[in-house]
């Protein structure tokens, strides 16, 4: 019987290999009408697109993206917020770092 049961499950996996091997080349469910378009979706186009350019580059900038003042200032604000959280954090590591006492018996 063991041999039986061998034979039916491969069978059955060589079966099920088969549906998902042949279901791949079947038309799509979204395109069939009143299946899966609305009524009311834009017509696809008839012919797939192309690749999209990734070798076109933008053109080059005439000018600079922030201005050196903007930047400076806002380098010393993230400076600033910087050394107000290391010394928010100080007092909180130093109060970690203390070992504990042993609980007197």
């Amino acid at each position: 019987m063991p041999v039986d049961r061998t034979i039916r499950l491969w069978s059955i996996a060589a079966l099920l290999a088969a549906t998902f091997a042949l279901g791949g080349c079947s038309t799509q469910i979204a395109d069939m009408p009143g299946v899966g378009l609305p009524a009311d979706a834009p017509e696809r186009p008839k012919e797939a697109g192309g690749y999209l350019p990734v070798h076109d580059l933008p053109p080059e900038r005439n000018e600079e993206a922030m201005k050196p003042a903007e930047v400076a200032k806002i380098q010393a604000e993230l400076t600033a917020a910087r050394d107000r959280q290391a010394t928010a954090a100080a007092p909180a590591q130093a109060t970690a770092a203390t070992p504990a006492k042993p609980a007197k018996k």
